[in-house]
């Protein structure tokens, strides 16, 4: 299966690379940009007896390794 996980920084969290990128856009003379977030897309193909097993594997995954849980929210979407 085909997952994809789509990790954000939390709105409270500063995003220093998206006030950079704002900053520079807007030197750039695109002043109608007012925010930038930067966030991650991680694409996995995983095996799986279902779709649920292979969710709450995902979740473990992202719990563990792939997202910082103090900065980070994530979210699951199987493509299948």
């Amino acid at each position: 299966m085909r997952v994809r996980i789509e990790i954000t920084r939390r709105p409270e969290i500063a995003d220093p690379e998206g006030v950079t990128v704002v900053r520079a856009l807007q030197d750039l003379g695109f002043g109608e940009v007012t925010q930038a977030r930067f966030d991650r897309v991680i694409t996995l193909e995983v095996s799986g007896p279902s779709t649920e097993v292979v969710e709450a594997r995902v979740s473990q995954m992202c719990k563990q390794l792939l997202a910082n849980p103090v900065l980070e929210d994530f979210r699951v979407v199987i493509e299948e």
